[in-house]
């Protein structure tokens, strides 16, 4: 998936001066939605099928600072295996390119009827991206 680039917001901010730890897992779960939306991703079609995305795990890695004024570019890779998860591993890094945090995501599909995750959602991401290749398949 492309690298997204977005501007620090004066209300990222903590009262220290640097961006707050929540901005930067919104900043990790936009790309990850600006990359479905790249991939052609219809969320409506998903929800029609009778499926919806889930978050389950996020860890975050604080490794240097972002501040006001400053540019932060998130890129992800997708890593898909055999059961019913997948996992989002996320760099952001400063203009100046100083690694900043990573982001890795444990996430699912799920039956929207039966409230449970689905088997290989990889499968279903694949019928529904125009791209499939920009989520690692």
């Amino acid at each position: 998936m492309d690298p997204l680039t977005l501007a620090v917001r004066a209300d990222d901010l903590d009262p220290n001066g640097h961006v707050r730890g929540p901005a930067y897992l919104a900043y990790a779960d936009h790309a990850r939605w600006a990359g479905l939306v790249a991939a052609g991703v219809d969320l409506a079609a998903l929800r029609e099928h009778g499926v919806g995305p889930v978050n389950l795990t996020t860890t975050i890695r604080h490794l240097g600072e972002l501040r006001a004024l400053d540019s932060v570019t998130i890129t992800s890779a997708y890593e898909w295996g055999d059961g019913k998860t997948s996992s989002i591993r996320q760099q952001l890094h400063r203009a100046d390119g100083l690694l900043v945090a990573e982001v890795t995501s444990v996430c699912g599909l799920l039956d929207l009827t039966g409230r449970r995750l689905v088997p290989r959602p990889q499968e279903h991401w694949r019928a529904h991206a125009a791209e499939p290749g920009l989520l690692g398949l």
